[in-house]
């Protein structure tokens, strides 16, 4: 926001002693390629860092020349009683110089200009009305510097007139409907410093401090010496502190007044291009909703607490001169201001804004995070905010987490309105002085902690204990997140230990012309493992999703040796426009399964197209049920149905969970896989062994462990022709999400139902059995309070009565349709590669088709189908 000027300042008219035209000025003066014509913009009354600068106009001279050898000019001034003048000026470029010995030289990475120092440019006098007068030298790089500098060649002594913007990241520009203001890589920095240092031109504001601000000036002498030099503009100022020199950050809790309102971000707009807020000497860093929060539910036992966001106030941060003023703009143009300086003084007479100080966060606490009983440092996922609501991020995070999917990496989490940072066990943090409220989690089997601490004047070190209270490693059994993307394997790790997933499958993919993880797959190496250095409590391993718009989606997991190429095909937005068909799902399970991979159908039901082939091809090893983020989505029961629809015609396929984690609003391990090792060491490939096995359950929160007739899932019970009854025993802990009901599932319908009360139970259950079923737990109980919502499932106990195989003739002939449906696509619309390649990846569709129509036929299972499309015919729809 463009803001009034400030009312400490007071401009020098320079017209009647310009005596040089910027446009004749001479090479050394000169715009290069890269320059804006900004410069050229400085004309006549203009506002710059707050400060009111009267510039040259069109027409005649717009710059006083300093010359060495020529006489001084001197500027007369009213009677002025001022403890600062600034200086609006620039110093000739002097031509690159190559360094000395080296001869003739190839060119530099970075341009070397502006780093010489120290020769006297000028002199400046100031004249006293009593007569007196005294002198200060201006240096080149401390008082004043060159027009086009290279990185790192800022003065000393000087500031850039451009004053720093903020930006918005690229990803809310566009939730703001407006196009990006930075480039990338600028946008999510949100900040520049009006420095130009690669391409642009400067000029640079000086504030010589005057040794007698008590007696009356008169006026400026101004001498060159050793260099051509140019003055734009003077301003003076009686301003007892440095005019240039900001305060650090501070934050302000402000009552908005009528008319101005939040935008779809829940802030003001504090982008340099918006006009709702803004501070005249200074930045406003951002201006963000107050968050309030709940005393009672942050100590009490609500698993998310979230704060309601205020309509009506914000905590504005800023760095600014303590005598700055902050506007807000109304929308019908009407500006409301408030002085910084009435937050000493305790009044703001004529303010139209409502503002109060917020603890400033200075105090530098350490955090440590450790396992109660044995006092070691542990990964967790840490919240703190002060009294306000405002975020407390520790050091090296972001103040505000960006969301933006493939924007950030940096080891963060945002749950709606609650922000993380996730730490290795400690960290340093600024902290206001009173209460701030703290929050740490560390996975499924430790006490969540939400806590207040009081920070006070010799506050220095904070410890937090976390209690396992639940000791299911122990047991045998290890979690694990099937489908994470984009983070680096350290970043994972890092991750993975502060949410308790043992092994993180980090998944190279393409999208479109976009490659992610690709160079962190080496089809060997499981980071965290003892054979890489780590504990091996903690694993990660780079494997692919392969990936084709129509035809699915198919995770490929720890194979060894080359990676699985084409990541994508058959077009976008999974591949390139124009590539082709070059691979099916089964070719590439296939592969995964020659190298020595686990092959997965990620996030059930969709895409719903060649995974059924593939199941009946017995090439999927397991089925994954997915959340981003269990607060707004738990366990899909579209998903699950879609997996019962395979169990309930003989295939036997467990379950895993994965987050599809692309961006820091989703929660790696927020729905994650339980896999019983059993006697096996914890490895990678033990861990894969396992998963085949079918001893597995999936959770967002509750734990839960199934055994039908002493078998566990994965595990098949026999009984006689005749049938029997089988004793299914249960048992289910949590630390924080409540089980409420226990769902007893055969063949896809509930057949008991157990409510619960409290964060465990267990049960016994006696099921009459006559006929070939599957059986397996499914569990109700919520992250967010939603009565409906799964929150947990085991893989499948199969119960074989006489021999007899499972099979409904529904959902065979649903799936017959499904493979009649992928191979219409291959048929019509896929983009052929070659015709013998097309031919032997349609022949392994076709396969599948024959082998479940077959089983339709060899069962006897009347069934009326209608092809959707001849499997022996091509043809058009």
């Amino acid at each position: 926001m463009k803001t009034p000027s400030s009312p400490h300042f007071t401009p020098v008219d320079l017209k009647p002693y310009f005596n040089a035209k910027r446009a004749n000025a001479g090479e050394r003066f000169a715009a290069r390629p890269g320059d804006t014509g900004w410069i050229d913009s400085l004309r006549g009354l203009q506002t710059h860092r707050g400060m009111p600068f009267l510039f040259g106009g069109e027409t005649g001279p717009d710059v006083l020349e300093l010359r060495p050898g020529g006489p001084p000019a001197v500027i007369a001034l009213p009677p002025t009683m001022a403890s600062y003048v600034l200086f609006v000026q620039v110093v000739a470029d002097r031509p690159g110089a190559s360094p000395e010995g080296f001869g003739e030289i190839g060119p530099a990475t970075l341009p070397v200009e502006g780093n010489p120092l120290g020769d006297r440019v000028a002199t400046y006098g100031l004249r006293y009305a009593d007569g007196s007068e005294t002198d200060v030298p201006v240096l080149r790089r401390f008082a004043i510097q060159q027009n086009h500098i290279s990185w790192s060649a800022s003065p000393f002594a000087a500031l850039p007139l451009r004053a720093p913007i903020v930006h918005a990241s690229t990803g809310e520009d566009f939730v703001l409907g407006r196009a990006p203001g930075a480039s990338f890589f600028q946008g999510e920095a949100r900040t520049q410093s009006g420095r130009m240092d690669r391409q642009g031109e400067n000029v640079w504001l000086y504030a010589l401090p005057n040794p007698y601000p008590d007696k009356e000036l008169s006026a400026l002498s101004l001498r060159a010496e050793q260099e051509i030099s140019h003055v734009f503009a003077v301003t003076t100022t009686a301003l007892t502190q440095h005019p240039l020199r900001l305060q650090g950050r501070r934050k302000l809790k402000v009552r908005l007044p009528p008319g101005v309102h939040l935008n779809k971000l829940g802030e003001l707009d504090v982008d340099d291009r918006g006009e709702q807020i803004g501070i005249d000497l200074g930045t406003v860093i951002s201006a963000r909703a107050v968050l309030e929060y709940s005393r009672a539910d942050w100590l009490g036992a609500k698993v998310d607490v979230q704060p309601v966001c205020s309509g009506s106030e914000v905590i504005v941060e800023y760095s600014a001169h303590p005598d700055a003023r902050l506007y807000l703009r109304s929308d019908d143009g009407r500006l409301h201001m408030f002085e910084l300086r009435s937050l000493e003084v305790g009044a703001n007479a004529g303010a139209s804004l409502n503002a109060a100080t917020v603890e400033p966060a200075t105090r530098r606490v350490m955090i440590r995070i450790v396992e109660k009983g044995s006092g070691v440092r542990v990964a967790a996922r840490l919240h703190v905010h002060g009294a306000h609501g405002e975020y407390l991020p520790p050091k090296g995070h972001h103040r505000k987490v960006n969301t933006g999917r493939f924007e950030d990496f940096s080891g963060e989490f945002a749950n709606g309105l609650n922000q993380y940072a996730y730490v290795d066990g400690s960290c340093e943090a600024d902290l206001p002085l009173g209460p701030v409220f703290v929050e740490i989690s560390r996975g499924f089997e430790v006490r969540p902690l939400r806590t207040i601490a009081e920070i006070t004047a010799t506050t220095d070190n904070l410890t937090f204990e976390l209690d396992r209270v639940l000791r299911w490693r122990e047991q045998g059994w290890v979690s694990s997140d099937t489908h994470v993307h984009f983070l680096s394997p350290q970043t994972a790790l890092l991750e993975g230990k502060a949410e308790g997933v043992n092994v993180v499958n980090l998944l190279a993919a393409q999208w479109g012309e976009l490659f992610t993880n690709v160079a962190d797959f080496d089809g060997r190496t499981t980071i965290g493992a003892k054979d890489f250095g780590g504990d091996g409590e903690f694993l990660v391993r780079v494997g692919t999703e392969n990936r084709m718009q129509v035809l699915g989606h198919i995770s490929l997991l720890g194979y060894e040796g080359e990676m699985i190429n084409p990541l994508s095909c058959a077009g976008s937005n999974e591949a390139a426009i124009g590539h082709v068909l070059e691979a099916t799902m089964a070719d590439w399970a296939e592969r995964c399964r020659q190298q020595g991979g686990l092959v997965v159908m990620p996030h059930a039901p969709n895409p719903q197209a060649e995974r059924a082939a593939d199941i009946v091809l017995g090439l999927v090893d397991a089925i994954e049920m997915m959340s981003f983020n269990p607060r707004t989505a738990q366990i899909s029961a579209f998903g699950l149905a879609d997996w019962y629809r395979y169990l309930n015609i003989g295939y036997h396929l467990p379950l895993v969970a994965g987050s599809d984690k692309m961006d820091a609003a989703a929660l790696l391990g927020g729905s994650r896989t339980y896999v019983r090792l059993g006697e096996r060491d914890f490895t990678y490939r033990n861990w894969m062994d396992a998963v085949r096995s079918g001893d597995t359950f999936i959770t967002v929160g509750p734990l839960v462990e199934m055994t039908v007739e002493g078998r566990r899932p994965g595990g098949t019970v026999s009984l006689p022709r005749s049938g029997g009854t089988l004793t299914i025993d249960w048992r289910i802990e949590s630390v924080s999400v409540p089980p409420t009901r226990v769902e007893l599932i055969c063949n896809g319908t509930v057949l008991e139902e157990v409510r619960c009360g409290g964060l465990s139970c267990k049960g016994q259950l006696s099921l009459p059995i006559n006929e070939s079923c599957w059986i397996a737990l499914r569990v109700r109980g919520s992250v967010a309070g939603r009565e409906a919502d799964i929150a947990a499932h085991t893989s499948a106990v199969y119960v074989k009565v006489g021999g007899m195989p499972i099979f409904a003739t529904a959902d065979a002939v649903s799936l017959l349709a499904q493979i009649e449906g992928s191979i219409a696509y291959m048929d019509t619309l896929a983009p052929k590669s070659d015709e013998a390649r097309h031919a032997r990846l349609r022949a392994a569709l076709e396969l599948a088709h024959h082998r479940l129509h077959h089983r339709l036929h060899e069962l006897g299972a009347s069934h009326h189908h209608a092809p959707v499309h001849s499997v022996h015919v091509e043809r058009e729809h």
